[in-house]
């Protein structure tokens, strides 16, 4: 139950008022690349190679993506664990008086 909450998290189903919609300089600068190199090659391959590149394409996103929400929920989960061995494991010293 856990993983699914995170995830959807992630894709921004469930929004904190405090998360960043806008991306960096580098990352639409990233972007825009990718989009007119896409558009150059589309234009430039023969028709049965446009089919393999966008097959390609389709299929890195995929790739990236699930590989991308993996880190997410990684790192979130990583981020509990420390947050639970601070404050509430038996070998926590910190809400400890004395």
């Amino acid at each position: 139950m856990m993983a699914n909450f995170i995830e959807e998290l992630y894709y921004a189903n469930i929004e904190s008022q405090n998360m960043k919609k806008k991306k960096s300089k580098s990352y639409s600068r990233e972007m825009k690349i990718l989009s007119e190199n896409e558009d150059v090659l589309l234009e430039k391959l023969p028709e049965e190679d446009k089919k393999l590149f966008l097959e390609y394409v389709d299929a890195w996103g995929i790739v990236d993506g699930e590989s991308v929400v993996d880190s997410f929920i990684t790192g979130f989960k990583l981020g509990a664990r420390f947050a639970y061995d601070t404050f509430v494991s038996a070998e926590s010293d910190i809400l400890k008086e004395g």
